[in-house]
């Protein structure tokens, strides 16, 4: 098998372990060949097969494996048992660890953690100063940002997108309505902190429907439905 790419002698100690800047032997995809990477403990962490890379000053140890077409960079950390494939992308300060997997479409920045036995697929993202832990999935195209936090056995499909934060224990914790009275778009609401997420709108019951006025008595009375829904629901 031809190697896409070689350990250099630029090293750097990091926690007691000694991890090489990678450099590219082959042009593929947008890598060419002589083109530095960041760095690994070794060739397990960065399959020679595929599309897949590290780059910036990213770091990738222990037994974390980056493979498919998969893209770390930034100052992004994946490190333990931690996997990351298909077409995802790892960057910015975020933390992939333990036996947590990233794959499919998945977008992983900010200062994220993702760890556990957690698993992130499909189309969604994690980003900003996100958490998400010990045996969730986050899928389709769901996104969680901000402070939030899933935990637990909790998964957040669908068009989902927890905000604010927003602690996600188990699949009660948020609901997910169609707006099928006027844009079709979805919208979301959180249990932990009582607050909706429509659009670019991020706030609680109140100020949803004073922002739903401006748009007319159509849109008002549809949400002002979904709000004295949720409010019955919460009182079970």
């Amino acid at each position: 098998m031809t190697k896409k790419y070689r350990l250099t002698d630029e090293y750097i100690d990091f926690y007691s372990k000694k991890l090489y800047r990678i450099e590219s032997l082959i042009d593929f995809a947008n890598i060419k060949k002589g083109d530095k990477g960041g760095f690994v403990e070794s060739e397990h962490n960065l399959s020679q097969n595929g599309d897949c890379w590290i780059s910036n000053n990213a770091l990738v140890y222990a037994s974390a494996r980056i493979f498919d077409n998969a893209f770390v960079t930034g100052n992004a950390m994946v490190f333990e048992n931690a996997k990351v494939g298909g077409w995802a992308t790892v960057y910015g300060y975020a933390k992939v660890h333990n036996d947590a997997v990233v794959h499919g479409n998945a977008i992983i920045y900010g200062n994220t953690w993702i760890y556990g036995n957690a698993k992130v697929f499909g189309n969604a993202k994690v980003f900003d100063d996100a958490r998400v832990c010990d045996n969730t999935r986050v899928c389709d195209n769901a996104e969680v940002c901000d402070n939030a936090i899933v935990v637990g056995d909790a998964m957040v499909h669908g068009e989902a997108l927890i905000y604010g934060n927003a602690v996600i224990k188990n699949n009660n914790d948020y609901i997910v309505f169609k707006n099928n009275f006027s844009s079709g778009r979805y919208f979301t609401w959180t249990r932990s902190n009582d607050m909706w997420k429509v659009g670019c709108f991020y706030g609680n019951s109140k100020e949803l429907l004073e922002k739903a006025k401006l748009d007319g008595e159509k849109v008002y009375e549809g949400y002002k439905a979904y709000v004295d829904l949720v409010e019955k629901l919460k009182n079970l």
